[in-house]
């Protein structure tokens, strides 16, 4: 079961909003930095492993700073993520660029920052050397296709818009060894937010019989195995969250039988984003209207701009009433947004405490494509970003929008 509390008080939220009204996004950093430090210890067995934060799951350079203070280095898909790393100080190998349809000022910037490069086609190769030249390290995004059973969110790989084919991933080795490139790697991502370790286990198993093919028949030795990333949170309270320690013990006994015994000893990496800081990051709300019609809804000041994934997915995010942790939850609620969309619902027939105009509401597990995910629909401006700090003190690590701000693309 997976314990839903909020480490902070709803006085300390009354406090805070004196200055900063609602709704915004709270941070534990003290809770973060210890999560991320069980996932390098579960590697630690790895020769030189290294965890790539996922930035699209949190991009803000604060965030990317704390975590580059333990050694963990940045997973980026675009040009501003990229700059986002200039922003954190974050630079060279400590950087993994893995995007696709990529266009070449991207590919540019990337060399220019001495990134990975992690190309997601095979005829990337010829566009890379064109537009930037070919690096010392190249690394392939591959697709095991129909190897590889389908996750719930992102399907079946056979599906998938990603990555090279298990015949053009030899063919790439194969041509970039012949360009001159002297170091490789191999990639894969083919899971989002899952929850079964096994699933992770057999996608390691596929990428260490690969690699020890590719060294037997292009003749290269892969640098590195990126594992990708894809581990899910318990955004339920019955969930069980993935048991990291075990995910590193199993995918441990598998190199060491399919790889290790051969004299191959690849980098372990992981570029997790969900599991390192969604179940640390708290949308902060407040109740503002009640209405009974054919159901009971709370109308609260936040909306999909600020938390799209339970409009957009369905998804659930438990939802904490502050001062109220111990009342009875007894009444259905439907809480719902201001947006003019039928699905701006953080909650649908959720039995929560009686709430009452002024509540503030705690939605949990926000961490991770949460602010991320904002938008203006509406004109909707996207909300301000805290840490909560270990001594409880709050700390601003990106203000609120303001209307000057979304009218500043139009006065030109």
């Amino acid at each position: 079961m997976a314990e839903k509390k909020v480490p902070f008080t709803k006085q300390q939220i009354e406090e805070l909003t004196k200055k900063y009204p609602t709704p915004f996004h709270i941070y534990d950093k003290k809770a973060i930095l210890e999560n991320a430090g069980r996932l390098q210890k579960a590697f630690s067995w790895a020769p030189e492993f290294r965890e790539y934060f996922a930035v699209k799951a949190l991009p803000n350079p604060s965030v990317m700073k704390l975590l580059k203070s333990i050694g963990i280095g940045a997973d980026c898909s675009s040009y501003t993520e990229l700059m986002l790393c200039d922003m954190a100080g974050i630079s060279g190998e400590n950087i993994m660029f893995t995007s696709n349809e990529t266009p070449a000022m991207e590919y540019q910037k990337a060399k220019e920052q001495g990134a990975v490069i992690n190309l997601d086609d095979i005829t990337h190769i010829d566009f890379l050397e064109q537009a930037a030249g070919l690096p010392e390290l190249i690394c392939f995004r591959y697709n095991p296709g129909p190897l590889k059973g389908g996750n719930a969110i992102i399907g079946n790989p056979e599906d998938a818009k990603y990555g090279l084919t298990r015949e053009q991933m030899f063919e790439a080795y194969s041509i970039c060894k012949a360009k001159g490139v002297k170091r490789f790697g191999m990639h894969t991502m083919v899971a989002s937010n899952e929850l079964n370790v096994d699933y992770f286990v057999e996608t390691a198993v596929i990428l260490f019989e690969m690699a020890a093919e590719i060294a037997e028949k292009v003749g290269i030795e892969l640098e590195f195995i990126n594992l990708g990333g894809g581990i899910g949170i318990p955004y339920k309270p019955e969930q069980e969250a993935v048991n990291l320690e075990v995910l590193g013990e199993k995918i441990k006994e598998k190199y060491e039988g399919i790889l290790a015994s051969k004299g191959l000893k690849p980098k372990i990496y992981l570029e997790c984003g969900r599991v390192i800081t969604g179940p640390y990051g708290y949308l902060v709300t407040q109740a503002v209207h009640e209405k009974k019609i054919y159901k009971n809804y709370v109308g609260v000041d936040a909306c999909m701009a600020n938390l799209m994934r339970p409009g957009m997915y369905g998804a659930y995010h438990h939802i904490t009433v502050l001062g109220k942790e111990n009342a009875p939850a007894d009444t259905v609620y439907d809480v719902v947004g201001s947006l003019c969309e039928n699905n701006d619902k953080f909650a649908v027939d959720r039995k929560l405490p009686v709430l009452e105009k002024g509540d503030f509401i705690a939605i949990h597990d926000t961490g991770a494509h949460g602010h991320a995910m904002g938008f203006n629909y509406n004109g909707k401006l996207r909300s301000a970003e805290f840490f909560l700090n270990e001594d409880g003190s709050f700390e601003m690590i990106r203000r609120a929008e303001t209307p000057e701000d979304y009218f500043t693309t139009l006065k030109f």
